[in-house]
């Protein structure tokens, strides 16, 4: 079975046919790199990881690229508050993104291209703008011909006319046309600049992705991904930029992952109801943020809540207990081959059935229900009274295969001391109420966190081993 992509541009599913057999070129737009990032930002992050992650178990090799802006407004405006350069500011916070996303269990791209060192490429660009008729020179600035592109609008599905400026296209007497976009602007007095034949200045927002995806990917590439906001002003000026330089598809499937609302209001600033990565892993276990930002299709907006990760935190370690059932049951199994390939065919049919879901415009969202159904299917077999090595190794396989492919581990994170107390407390109180399943099983789930306990008559003690 193919995979089937729903592509922006048309509005459509369609199935994916890269332009290289066997290769994908993918461009995903990165952060701008003036503060932490927010969960809006770690969302694509995790699911265009998750894209990559499967192209690669589909045996695509994914020429993967996501950018930094580590030069504009946002940027200039921190290193003025803060007293430090541009260059500092963006490499302080490269540098966290890498930690945070990292703990979110994200590959790094092959290339993260940042603006400060692909200056030439983004004025050579321009200039080429300027020969070709697309762009123009006023006053040190540089601005995009937007009427003259024809297909403008194409990809957020609206016609010029009806097309108001966006946020980040600055409005000003400069322009021919409100319509027109910046490409370069003119520096002001204290601001970082670089050389340029219109005068000293900076890139524009827009022109950079357009000028680092021709550099490493070339004129013409697979997949170009980011946030939902990013469809219009910022892709929809790539294409123009992309489209009127070469004459050919600057992308041919855009991808877009749906907004994040925050105890179900639409994150904003403004409310100031944005929550940073930095601070959500320091309390949850990050590989959690990532289960709950997978368990929703990535097309789809999301709700975020201390309440929802709590409860996604539960669900996360019932498939991992699963996992772990497993390998402490292998010891004592057998080779026996009773029933073994009935067995091996239902496990088999899990993991078609997990194709099936991501082959359909990567659904994580049902590819998690599989290992669930997945994880039943491991319990109901451990009720076995004997059990073969081969059937354990089957089950394992597959948890691990399909766990790798969305990014998530299986092995048990360490406990924090608190968290052991409160597992000995419930211990206690199960072995008080007789329930000795549930306090063998808080036994069971310690031991195999290298947790020793000590039964003593002044109470229960531990010590990591």
């Amino acid at each position: 079975m193919a995979i089937q992509l729903y592509n922006t541009l048309t509005h459509t599913k369609e199935t994916f046919v890269p332009l290289e057999e066997g290769t994908v070129k993918m461009y995903v737009c990165g952060p701008t790199v003036y503060n932490y990032i927010h969960i809006g930002n770690a969302r694509p992050a995790i699911v265009f990881d998750t894209v990559r992650r499967y192209l690669e178990y589909r045996g695509y090799k994914v020429n993967y690229v996501s950018n930094f802006t580590d030069v504009d407004d946002k940027l200039i405006r921190a290193a003025n508050q803060l007293g430090e350069d541009v260059p500092t500011i963006a490499d302080r916070f490269i540098n966290a993104y890498f930690e945070d996303v990292t703990a979110l269990g994200c590959k790094r791209a092959d290339i993260h291209p940042r603006v400060m060192d692909n200056m030439d490429i983004i004025i050579e660009f321009i200039s080429k703008l300027i020969e070709k008729g697309y762009a123009y020179e006023s006053e040190g600035d540089v601005y995009y011909r937007t009427r003259k592109f024809s297909e403008y609008g194409k990809l957020s599905h609206q016609s010029i006319d009806e097309l108001r400026v966006g946020a980040r296209i600055d409005v000003g007497e400069k322009k021919q046309d409100d319509l027109d976009f910046v490409l370069w602007k003119a520096a002001k007095e204290g601001e970082i600049y670089w050389e340029s034949p219109w005068g000293i200045g900076r890139p524009g927002w827009h022109i950079e992705c357009s000028a680092m995806a021709k550099k490493y990917l070339g004129e013409t590439i697979d997949i170009h991904a980011g946030g939902q906001d990013l469809t219009f002003p910022h892709h929809e000026n790539e294409i123009a930029q992309s489209e009127a330089l070469s004459g050919k598809t600057f992308a041919r499937y855009w991808m877009h992952n749906g907004y994040i609302n925050i105890d179900n209001e639409k994150m904003s600033k403004s409310l100031g109801n944005f929550v940073l990565v930095h601070d959500i892993i320091k309390k949850h276990n990050p590989q959690v943020l990532r289960f709950f930002m997978l368990s929703v299709h990535y097309r789809n907006p999301i709700n975020y809540s201390e309440e929802l990760l709590e409860s996604t935190k539960a669900a996360f370690e019932r498939l991992r207990t699963s996992y772990q059932n497993l390998q402490h049951r292998k010891e004592a199994s057998t080779d026996l081959t009773l029933n073994n390939q009935e067995w091996l065919d239902k496990i088999a049919g899990h993991k078609d059935e997990f194709i099936k879901a991501m082959d359909d415009d990567f659904n994580t969202a049902k590819a998690i229900s599989v290992l669930f159904d997945l994880s039943k299917l491991a319990n109901y077999y451990l009720l076995e009274k004997n059990t073969a090595v081969e059937v354990i190794d089957m089950f394992t396989k597959h948890f691990e295969g399909l766990f790798d492919v969305l990014g998530l581990r299986l092995e048990q994170d360490e406990l924090l001391d608190e968290e052991i107390d409160v597992l000995i407390e419930k211990r206690i109180q199960a072995r008080k109420d007789r329930n000795f399943q549930l306090s063998d099983q808080i036994r069971d789930q310690l031991k195999e966190m290298k947790i020793i306990l000590e039964d003593t008559p002044q109470g229960t003690r531990w010590k990591r081993g």
